[in-house]
């Protein structure tokens, strides 16, 4: 990269931390880190979940104070005492999670808090007009009079990018700002980021994919327990001895370990009656004819791109929304009158791809989220035994391996990770038959990562129906025994046996063949390719193969 001199001299320090400490209830979340971010420099910042990377930015930004030492801005001593002052001094953030006004237009979210005025009213038109300009720069054609809550979580990404590119920073931090972004939207934004250091800004980037980080990062910060471990260059650091820095291990076991903890796993076959049948699930402008089964201890891999389908598919199994037409048996058993609660009881459970706005209650504590569905099945004439829900909470904490000061801690101050593990337990605690998982490892490090696959395997082990989204081709490879295709709201294709490789999947993901009865598929697009393998097989969801080896069910 060639920066130049519009944000500061190539190579200048611009935002300095050190020796900052922070503790929660007298847990150390930062002991005595150093970071040195430079003009024209993307700087990686990774560790596990828990290793202090999101209370480090938090202090960059003015959220925290820290206990012990200082912070340094353009070259001066600087304190933020709020988020406010500190995008004031030029610090912009983009988060992992969407920090902005859902029921907003995307308009008004884009230009919040410095809205174009003509005659000191606010100017819609030109609002709208600078606003459709603006994300058509960053790749991105939406109507912005819609809410913001009408798009889908990498839209509204790429919405909090543009607002914060704007804001005149000297620093722009980001905050896993690719976990719910396609590959075309990650080009765009690594462009994005190559014109911010070409102007001479710093670039703070977080994220758990390394090969993102070798493609766009110039130097690495790797933290591991609240303290620095390394600081260097990243091209001059394997990408083992990254892994083995951010785990503490020795590169031997994290080379034995695959590159995904599903690796080497054994496919199971499916036999007898389905955990999980669904049967022609429509959803109006979402979905059409979606059919697929799921076997107990079978992991079924749903594939698509962004806009396929796949969450929508999960949330039309349980019922939210239960849609136009199709049905569910769980167990044999119609689920009548789909709905959350009617699926809960029947022991399907859905862990929601956006954590922070369909799973956790940030304000409540970890006890209060893991106990909160089973509440009514602890209850005794209106009243829960506070002894059996701190037996549960302990089980699943240890279970889990939830890092956490105690029970009683607000589940917003966990680290990502450690609150999708507390989903988790949420949903196990109450024994189901199914669980659909909509991208379980999104925004989650790599010992996270390995963890909640090994725990996945585990239940499916158990006899237990899993459904596995995943935007990460290799994770629904190496995870699932099968895999579902889905492209515009269709089924267009199941791979089975040697099918489930990388070259059919991506085949099935550029212009698969519609599973029969579902119609034409429409047209590939122009960036799909042309000469790669045939698309997977289309035989009808739910179809056995006749090489299946028996096995008994739970």
């Amino acid at each position: 990269m060639v920066p130049t001199d519009q944000a500061g001299p190539a190579g200048q320090p611009v935002l300095e931390v050190a020796g900052v400490d922070k503790s929660f209830a007298g847990v150390h979340a930062l002991r005595s880190v150093d970071l040195t971010l430079r003009a024209g420099e993307v700087h990686a910042l990774v560790g596990e979940n828990g290793a202090g990377k999101s209370t480090l930015i938090k202090v960059m930004t003015g959220v925290h104070r820290p206990d012990a030492g200082r912070l340094r801005f353009a070259g001066r001593p600087q304190e933020f005492r709020s988020p406010l002052q500190a995008q004031q001094a030029g610090i912009s953030t983009i988060y992992q999670e969407v920090n902005l006004v859902p029921m907003m237009s995307v308009a008004r979210n884009l230009f919040l808090g410095r809205e174009p005025r003509r005659l000191g009213l606010l100017d819609l038109r030109r609002m709208h007009r600078e606003a459709g300009e603006v994300l058509a720069r960053h790749g991105l054609d939406v109507d912005v009079t819609r809410p913001l809550q009408s798009l889908g979580l990498g839209a509204q990404q790429m919405v909090a990018l543009a607002r914060a590119v704007q804001l005149e920073a000297r620093v722009v931090i980001m905050d896993e700002p690719t976990s719910s972004l396609e590959p075309r939207e990650v080009a765009t934004l690594f462009a994005v980021i190559r014109r911010l250091t070409a102007q001479g800004i710093a670039v703070a980037f977080v994220s758990h994919r390394l090969e993102e980080l070798y493609t766009i990062c110039d130097r690495v910060t790797v933290l591991r327990d609240g303290q620095v471990v390394h600081t260097g260059p990243l091209a001059a650091l394997p990408r083992l001895e990254l892994v083995s820095l951010m785990l503490g291990r020795d590169p031997g076991t994290v080379r034995a370990g695959g590159s995904t903890a599903f690796a080497g796993r054994t496919r199971r076959p499916a036999d007898g009656v389905p955990a999980l049948r669904a049967r022609g699930l429509t959803v109006r402008h979402r979905l059409r004819d979606v059919s697929f089964d799921v076997h107990p201890g079978e992991v079924v891999g749903l594939g698509g791109l962004l806009g396929s389908g796949r969450s929508e598919t999960a949330k039309a199994v349980v019922g939210a929304p239960a849609g136009e037409a199709g049905s569910v048996e769980v167990g044999g058993r119609p689920l009548a009158r789909r709905s959350p609660a009617a699926a809960i009881r029947a022991g399907v459970v859905l862990l929601a791809e956006d954590r922070k706005a369909e799973g956790i209650v940030p304000n409540l504590s970890v006890r209060e989220n893991i106990v909160l569905a089973a509440l009514p099945r602890l209850s005794r004439a209106g009243l829960v035994s506070r002894a059996r829900q701190d037996e549960i909470v302990r089980l699943f904490v240890d279970r889990l391996r939830i890092k956490t000061a105690g029970p009683d801690q607000k589940v917003g101050d966990l680290s990502g990770g450690n609150q999708q593990k507390v989903l988790l337990a949420r949903w196990l605690c109450l024994h189901p038959e199914v669980l659909l998982l909509d991208e379980p490892t999104r925004g989650i490090d790599v010992g996270a990562k390995a963890e909640v696959r090994a725990l996945i395997e585990s239940l499916a082990a158990d006899g237990l129906g899993v459904l596995l989204i995943s935007s990460d081709p290799q994770e629904l490879i190496e995870g699932s025994d099968r895999v579902v295709v889905l492209k515009d709201g269709r089924v267009v294709g199941e791979l089975t046996g040697d099918q489930v490789d990388e070259p059919s999947l991506l085949a099935a993901l550029a212009g698969g063949t519609p599973a029969p009865g579902d119609g034409p598929a429409p047209a590939a697009g122009p960036s799909a390719p042309s000469d790669g393998p045939a698309p997977a097989a289309s035989r009808a969801p739910g179809q056995q193969p006749s090489d299946r080896r028996t096995r008994s069910p739970r």
